[in-house]
């Protein structure tokens, strides 16, 4: 086969051009600090970094969602503390009224604190976070309580995707935490045994009041059960938050072991890419043919 001139010339400005571009290459690595910088570059390390991307993308969605549920949970939480301490100062109260000591304007005053608590314990039921209603079940937009102020809640349960495929509930059932069914199967709310409490005390029935201790004592323990239950799904969320963390970090430690450059390597294959593309040029010059001009220097 003959080879000419014009064909080691082009031979040499093709390996120089694939030269340049391997030192572009490694210079690109070194700026950005990935391996690639257009999918074209690699495209099974883009179509993984797509997935690896996606991956923590998605687990940093799922902690944000859990940051969300620790809301509800602890002004819930909070919430339910505040209606076990009103409800066991009208137990104290009620006791304090049942023994018989207390003449009308002792019943009288008692009535007075018993009903501003039951007001207390209806801005409890009302409580909202970020313009949410938490004790109406998915009904968040609006209040418990309808317009005549009869306790009539939503108790649907709102659910917040917290990993996936799994929905966690985030609030109470309001119908268990403020009311009780009575012994002919009727619900009756906190409010309502309040409010009939308030009526004995001021009419001065004090043979009535000390019936209303036991159901104090089933509208407190309600309360109690909602914040056990409440306590459980907390501990859920807790090692559900441990393991998204460890999700986190595998997630992103693949991600960087796919993109990431290693600056070592890098380096190196620039340096050894550089001396080769040195070489060659001094080469090509040594073995293109000179041409007259060369000669009349």
């Amino acid at each position: 086969m003959r080879v000419t001139q014009n064909m080691i010339s082009n031979n040499l400005l093709r390996n120089i051009s694939r030269s340049y571009q391997e030192l572009d290459k490694y210079m690109n690595q070194l700026s950005t600090g990935k391996k690639i910088t257009k999918p074209s570059d690699d495209p099974v390390i883009a179509m993984k970094g797509m997935g690896y991307r996606s991956e923590v993308k998605q687990v940093q969605q799922f902690q944000r969602n859990l940051n969300e549920v620790y809301n509800w949970f602890d002004n819930t939480d909070a919430a339910l503390d505040k209606a076990t301490l009103a409800l066991q100062r009208v137990r104290e109260l009620t006791v304090q009224a049942s023994n018989g000591t207390n003449d009308d304007t002792e019943l009288e005053s008692i009535a007075k604190e018993i009903r501003q608590i039951g007001e207390h314990l209806k801005e409890i039921a009302n409580t909202k976070i970020n313009d949410k209603y938490i004790f109406n079940g998915t009904n968040t937009n609006e209040s418990p309580f309808d317009d005549s102020g009869t306790f009539v809640p939503n108790t649907e349960s709102v659910k917040i995707e917290v990993s996936k495929g799994t929905l966690l509930k985030v609030n109470v059932d309001p119908k268990e935490v403020f009311g009780v069914t009575d012994d002919n199967q009727d619900y009756v709310d906190v409010f309502t045994t309040i409010e009939k409490l308030t009526e004995a005390l001021e009419n001065g029935e004090s043979d009535e009041i000390g019936a209303y201790i036991g159901d104090l004592d089933q509208h407190i323990n309600q309360v109690l059960n909602a914040r056990a239950d409440l306590g459980a799904r907390m501990n859920r969320v807790e090692l559900i938050e441990n393991r998204l963390d460890q999700q986190e970090v595998i997630a992103t430690q693949m991600m960087s072991n796919n993109e990431d450059v290693d600056y070592t390597e890098a380096i190196t294959k620039l340096i050894t890419q550089e001396s080769l593309h040195r070489a060659a040029l001094s080469a090509g010059a040594r073995i293109i043919q000179p041409t007259l001009l060369d000669f009349l220097r």
